[in-house]
């Protein structure tokens, strides 16, 4: 039973409750799927595929044209259809742990663990770089060199994300907390 959701352009968000006990929270990230896409990486492959074939039976170029064009048109295929993610889910059972998972659209999904006696916080932040910024929700884990993304391969937008940080916050006890910035001191 899904108690909770919000959707925009690119994603879905769901709150479910599965189970009648309320110790299991699952918060889901769903990509919505642009048949588009699809549709415009097939016409492209086909139009590549049909020049190569056009140059070969009316301009009498070499059948090694018509080659490239097909290792090019998979080339394209595989960049552009590798392992494409379907949602991301975060189950979080407070006596145990937290775990994350990511379900592909070839039905394969990957699942790791994370002992909730070694997370020690939870936090969302905001990724920086020349071309975009994005929000990403990350667990600080005790004897961890590096944070734990919790969406490793969507980038949801921080209004769904706060949803899955109060959650987190409330099974590892630690208290929600406001940063404010106010400027330079002095």
């Amino acid at each position: 039973m899904v108690e909770f959701s919000i959707s925009n352009a690119r994603y879905n968000y769901m709150h479910d409750q599965k189970y009648p006990s309320e110790d299991v929270d699952i918060h889901h990230i769903v990509l919505r799927r642009s048949d588009a896409k699809y549709f415009l990486l097939y016409a492209s492959t086909n139009f590549v595929l049909a020049c190569g074939i056009y140059l070969y039976v009316f301009k009498e170029k070499s059948i090694s044209l018509v080659y490239y064009t097909l290792l090019f048109d998979i080339l394209l295929v595989k960049l552009l259809l590798r392992k494409p993610v379907n949602k991301e889910s975060v189950v979080i059972m407070p006596a145990f742990g937290v775990q994350l998972e990511t379900h592909y659209m070839s039905g394969e999904f990957i699942r790791s663990f994370v002992p909730i006696d070694k997370i020690l916080k939870p936090v969302l932040l905001e990724c920086v770089t020349p071309v975009t910024c994005y929000w990403t929700l990350s667990l600080i884990v005790r004897e961890e060199s590096e944070m734990v993304l919790v969406f490793k391969n969507l980038r949801p937008p921080v209004k769904m994300l706060v949803h899955v940080w109060k959650a987190l916050c409330a099974a590892t006890d630690n208290k929600e907390e406001i940063c404010i910035h106010t400027g330079r001191d002095g």
